[in-house]
């Protein structure tokens, strides 16, 4: 039961919403639990603003009140970062009904964007104004601009057109305080001090609230080529990307890397997609490329680039999809490891990144140690080796009890896999943040001077502690 402090803040936050729009009873599943199922938590209410000029009040009224808030966009992340803790005293605040697109502006190609816009809208938006915007995830049917910026999200076309950083040009941000930071210009050069807006980016809406974004756009290609190719290791798969990089330049859009045991879950879960080539090698590897002149053009330098692979002997086969839903149907192969890998049970997942040219030797290595230290583990290695950001999943022995196997094995295989990182110089997050999973392993991994210039930032912009707490840094 709230208590008066509470009830008045729920009051007021009633006055200032409406009541529609300040949930505290009924199914509030879709915000309170984590989209893995792994966490179920429970707040005071759940906030849905439809402005940002809400959105700043519902955080002085919040700060006035000393209660916490946890912003949260789509609630698709995977490290427990954006929803309530169990108490029933934090409010959510959802930034869902924000959802507009504000302008699209052809000449400066960049388009602004609310929070809550889903991302896939987003994509169609500037499609439908004739140009390219690249972010692509499996869940961009779901995630929202905010979420995508405040984890810094990552994604299928990282190789060409960076995360989501290197596309943002401006932000509008609610503070702690709820002040609102108005940078939306859209300029690609502004030199007049700390880049704020490369601050709040990555920083799982601990530091300020993202209300709507600029980002920027690109001409559409003339042609994009998939191709699916089958590699007999980790190594040839890099030595193929180098070769993809030596002949196609900037056409190099997607690399993605699959492991056979990641295929294997796709053929046994979803044998209607019908995986190419995974039987008979260890790995196999999806290119896409995207040419600006022609499809004759783009056709010609991809297959140019798969005969010498297939003279070289980093690759074993390789088909080329013929057309738009062949190379569909290659992509939502990949997509698809994930939705598999839940259909085979609960499993432990790593997001994480090495220096390319030390992933075959991390993968031997880690693999090795895996198997030597936790009987029966079966290791769904793929992701995005374009970048070097490896989904190094470890499903449960075959017929075990997987939440048995998480309760008894997670910390252990956590440990090994960090510490392999470690060796390699990696990161323990590539592109799904810390929140609040990997909050407290941060610390043995991360550089302590680093962490410490984080923790002051933390208590400078926000010195109650009230913004999204328990995440990234204690």
């Amino acid at each position: 039961m709230p208590n008066t402090a509470s009830l008045d803040l729920l009051n007021t936050l009633r006055q200032l919403l409406g009541d529609a729009h300040v949930l505290t009873s009924g199914d509030l599943s879709a915000y309170e639990q984590d989209w893995r199922k792994r966490t179920r938590g429970h707040a005071l209410a759940v906030v849905r603003p439809g402005s940002t000029q809400q959105v700043a009040e519902v955080v002085k009224a919040c700060a006035k009140a000393h209660v916490s808030i946890v912003p949260q966009g789509g609630n698709t992340g995977l490290v427990v970062g954006s929803i309530p803790d169990d108490t029933g005293t934090q409010v959510l605040l959802s930034l869902q009904r924000m959802h507009a697109i504000r302008a699209v502006d052809a000449d400066n190609l960049t388009i602004t964007a609310e929070a809550g816009c889903v991302l896939q809208n987003l994509q169609q938006a500037a499609e439908h104004a004739g140009f390219l915007f690249p972010l692509s995830l499996g869940a961009e049917g779901s995630c929202t601009l905010g979420g995508n910026l405040a984890t810094n999200a990552g994604g299928t076309q990282v190789v060409r057109y960076g995360n989501a950083r290197e596309l943002c040009l401006g932000l509008e941000v609610v503070t702690a305080q709820g002040d609102v930071m108005h940078s939306l210009s859209g300029l690609r050069k502004d030199n007049t001090g700390y880049d704020l807006r490369h601050l709040m980016i990555g920083s799982e809406g601990t530091l300020g609230i993202i209300t709507a974004a600029t980002m920027k756009l690109y001409p559409m290609p003339a042609a994009r080529l998939t191709a699916w190719a089958a590699v007999p290791s980790v190594a040839h798969a890099v030595k193929l990307l180098g070769l993809a990089h030596q002949h196609l330049g900037a056409g190099v859009t997607g690399f993605e890397m699959m492991g056979q045991f990641a295929l294997r879950l796709v053929d046994k879960h979803y044998p209607q997609l019908r995986v190419p080539l995974w039987q008979d090698t260890p790995y196999c590897v999806l290119l896409e490329n995207s040419d600006s002149e022609s499809e004759a053009h783009a056709r010609q330098r991809f297959e140019h680039l798969l005969e010498l692979a297939l003279e070289d002997g980093c690759v074993s086969d390789a088909v080329v999809a013929e057309n738009l839903s062949q190379a569909r149907n290659l992509w939502h192969i990949r997509e698809s490891i994930t939705l598999a890998q839940a259909e085979e049970g609960l499993n432990i997942k790593h997001d994480i990144s090495v220096p390319i040219s030390s992933i075959p030797r991390f993968v031997e290595e880690t693999d090795a140690l895996l198997t030597r230290e936790i009987s029966g583990v079966r290791l769904v290695n793929f992701g995005h080796l374009g970048d070097g950001n490896l989904h190094y999943n470890v499903q449960a022995p075959e017929g075990c009890d997987t939440q048995a196997f998480l309760r008894d094995h997670e910390d252990r295989v956590n440990a090994l896999v960090y510490q392999s990182v470690k060796r390699f110089k990696g990161s323990i997050s590539a592109e799904h943040g810390v929140g609040s999973m990997k909050v407290d392993s941060l610390p043995h991994y991360k550089d302590p001077v680093a962490l410490a210039l984080m923790q002051r930032i933390k208590h400078a912009l926000d010195p109650q502690g009230l913004l999204n707490p328990g995440r990234v840094v204690r």
